[in-house]
Parts: C-alpha cells; sequence; structure tokens
C-alpha cells in the first residue's frame, strides 16, 4: 500500500517524525475525522472525487489544503481555504463531465514532474507550518516540464455563493461524491459507459466474427504511440483526436475503406464498423461521432465499438497480445 510504502521510506530518511499511515480509501464517513487531527492537509489524489472529498472536509474542519497534481509533463499547485483563499469549490462549482477527465491511469505521468509538484507541496506545508505563510493561496503555480517553465496565474476571490465555504453553505456535511461527479474515487483505468448495449460488443462476440470472415471495418483510434506498441494488423488507424476535429484526409481514408470493404458485401445491408481501443472508453466516443457522419457520403454504416478494447482481448482471447 503507498501509505505504508511511504511511511517505511520517510523513517529511514528521519526516524524522529511520527509517521502514521492510514491503509484503505478515503471516504465521506472517515473524512472528516482525519481531517481533524491535524493541522495542515496535502491533496496528492488523482481522482475528482477525492479532490471534492477533502476539500470539503478541510473546509467543514477549518483546516488549510495544500493541493498538488500532475498530469504526462505538466503540474500544478493551489493552497485552499488559506486565509480567506477560495476553496476547491470556488474555482470548480461543479465537477466536470466523467468522459472529459484523464487520469494518471490513462493519460500517463512523468515521474519526475510529480517528483516536482511534491516537493513544492512539501515547501508550502512547511511555510504554513512555520507561520511564513503560503505564496499560493490566491494563485496557481503552473509547471510545464517539456518548455522547463513556472508561471502564477492569479484566483478569483473565496465565492460569497459558494456551496460549502461561502456565506449561506448548502455542503454542511460530506455527501457522495462518487455519485456526484459520476466517477469512481480511483486513480485506476475507468470504465465508462457512454453507449447503449447494443451499440457494444464483447471481444469473443468480436473474435467469432473474425473467424466466420464477416466484412467489416476495424477502427483503432488510439494514439500513434501507442499503435506503435501494439496492434492488430488489419485494423485502420485513425486517432480519435483526428475524429473529433473532422480531419478530412482521415475521413476520406475512412470513406475509402468502407467502400473496398463494402465490394464484398452485396450493397444490400449496413457495413459493421466495429471500433477499438485500449481500455474500450474513447472507442465509444468515437462511435458517437461515427453515427452522425452523413450517410450521403459514408452510405449505410452500423458503428459498434468493443467494450474492454485491446487489454480485453490480450485477458481473454490473445495472451500473447502486449498489455502496457
Amino acid at each position: 500500500p503507498k501509505a505504508r510504502s511511504a511511511a517505511a521510506a520517510l523513517r529511514r530518511l528521519n526516524s524522529a517524525v511520527q509517521y502514521v499511515p492510514y491503509r484503505g480509501a478515503l471516504g465521506p464517513r472517515s473524512a472528516l475525522r482525519l481531517v481533524r487531527q491535524y493541522d495542515i492537509v496535502a491533496d496528492c489524489s488523482d481522482n475528482v472525487p477525492t479532490r471534492y472529498l477533502v476539500s470539503d472536509a478541510c473546509v467543514l474542519a477549518g483546516k488549510p489544503l495544500v493541493s498538488g497534481s500532475a498530469l504526462r509533463l505538466e503540474g500544478q499547485l493551489v493552497v485552499y481555504n488559506y486565509r480567506g483563499g477560495p476553496c476547491y469549490r470556488c474555482l470548480f462549482p461543479q465537477p466536470p463531465p466523467p468522459d472529459t477527465v484523464t487520469n494518471c491511469a490513462d493519460g500517463g505521468v512523468l515521474g519526475v514532474v510529480t517528483g516536482i509538484i511534491g516537493c513544492m507541496q512539501a515547501l508550502e506545508v512547511l511555510k504554513i507550518a512555520s507561520g511564513m505563510g503560503s505564496s499560493f493561496n490566491q494563485q496557481m503555480l503552473m509547471f510545464d516540464a517539456l518548455e522547463g517553465r513556472f508561471r502564477n496565474i492569479k484566483l478569483r476571490p473565496k465565492k460569497p455563493d459558494c456551496a460549502v465555504c461561502g456565506d449561506n453553505p448548502s455542503v454542511t456535511c460530506l455527501q457522495d461524491y462518487e455519485a456526484f461527479c459520476g466517477s469512481s474515487a480511483t486513480d485506476k483505468c475507468r470504465t465508462l459507459q457512454l453507449l447503449p448495449s447494443q451499440d457494444r460488443i464483447s471481444v469473443q462476440q468480436y473474435k467469432e466474427l473474425l473467424d466466420e470472415q464477416v466484412p467489416h471495418v476495424l477502427l483503432d483510434v488510439r494514439p500513434q504511440v501507442e499503435v506503435d506498441i501494439c496492434r492488430l494488423e488489419h485494423a485502420v488507424h485513425i486517432p480519435l483526436s483526428k475524429l473529433e476535429e473532422k480531419n478530412e484526409e482521415s475521413l476520406r481514408y475512412l470513406q475509402k475503406r468502407i467502400c473496398e470493404e463494402k465490394q464484398r458485401t452485396d450493397d444490400q445491408t449496413s457495413l459493421p464498423v466495429y471500433v477499438v481501443c485500449k481500455l474500450g472508453n474513447d472507442s465509444q466516443k468515437a462511435v458517437k461521432i461515427l453515427q452522425e457522419l452523413p450517410a450521403k457520403e459514408f452510405g449505410s454504416v452500423l458503428a459498434k465499438d468493443i467494450k474492454g478494447g485491446l487489454m480485453a482481448w490480450a485477458t481473454k482471447i490473445d495472451s500473447t497480445f502486449p498489455q502496457y
């Protein structure tokens, strides 16, 4: 467990400090009791529900929150609920749609970036604890590792109508944050349900279609860097980003492949286009885009996504297929 691993590593660095690891997920029932025991809280979580939970708990307990985050090559640092500064809800009153959120498990993160942001968090904790105050209770620190640049963004002040820290708060106790955010409080890979069941097939069903040589197009919508790791040889590759921006070259290429495959049929039925990605999340987004393509140009296309993506294929169909 991360908590025990961190405590063990810190004891080796400084045995004079008392470290108390809590094994288990933080939830609405335990958060306020834990937060009240400490003077300063550092949020190092990797999901939206936990960020709302920790921030609300700190407001209700009257504790400053040193919040850090990192994704890919970028990092952020803010201090919430400190010396009249805003809380997390002041900046983000409503959670983003769950299908728009990328976490580290899905998007990746460079470990050096988390180390830099973590050290900056530790510095702010020490400054607050020593009475020096924080530099980031009214500003957000943005770190771009690719450019090697730091910049500060001035934050809007505390909102008088904030649901938790405002003049007349409506949030007076901790709630179900997974329901509030529509996503799980975990840093593991997400499983989204964006399509009805009739627009999805399992990897076992797709394997049967392959074995029966049913005419179709398999569309792989992963980024090129993932396709370079592994792919199904017969798949057509168009990144989701190209579909989202309606890239003309990519759409013409897809139209060409659909027409070529339709020549194998009697042209009387809809040609199936099955969409695959790593986990079955981006493929659902791609299916929604394909369903809106003009029939005049693409003909009658029946788009479905493959549940669980290529990682389900590796687990359930082909054990030699690389997992990453």
